[in-house]
């Protein structure tokens, strides 16, 4: 489960104004490749919406099925916004949709043809009403 946690307001090269909605995923502990100690985080993501200001607010909170993935990407530059550093990624961080079936089902290999070549022969069923088996 992700949560909605903010929202952004946006404009479209052509001056429209939109809003994004800010979701975060779970907590989870990372190992500082500095250090060696461990921290928690939680990624985020946006994700575009249709929705107004006054709606975007009323859904900070709200939680939906899925998660936020790492997901490759052409390289491109990413300004730390604390140090001014500039550094390059290749990476972002994109929200994936809880799937709601499975999506590989085991089919047998078997064909009527091998199930039937199985069956006795002769009439299965009772041809003198009573459950008992001639020859």
């Amino acid at each position: 489960m992700v949560r909605i946690v903010n929202y952004q307001q946006r404009q479209t090269e052509q001056g429209k104004v939109f809003f994004v909605l800010e979701l975060q995923g779970g907590i989870e502990m990372v190992k500082s490749a500095e250090t060696g100690k461990f921290y928690v985080t939680a990624r985020k993501a946006t994700i575009s919406s249709t929705f107004d200001e006054l709606t975007c607010q009323s859904l900070i909170g709200s939680e939906l099925p899925g998660k936020i993935e790492k997901i490759n990407c052409d390289p491109y530059e990413y300004t730390i916004k604390e140090t001014g550093e500039i550094i390059t990624l290749t990476h972002r961080f994109e929200f994936v949709e809880e799937s709601s079936t499975n999506q590989y089902v085991d089919k047998s290999k078997t064909t009527i043809d091998d199930f039937m070549s199985k069956a006795p022969t002769g009439n299965a069923f009772s041809t003198n009403g009573h459950f008992a088996h001639q020859e």
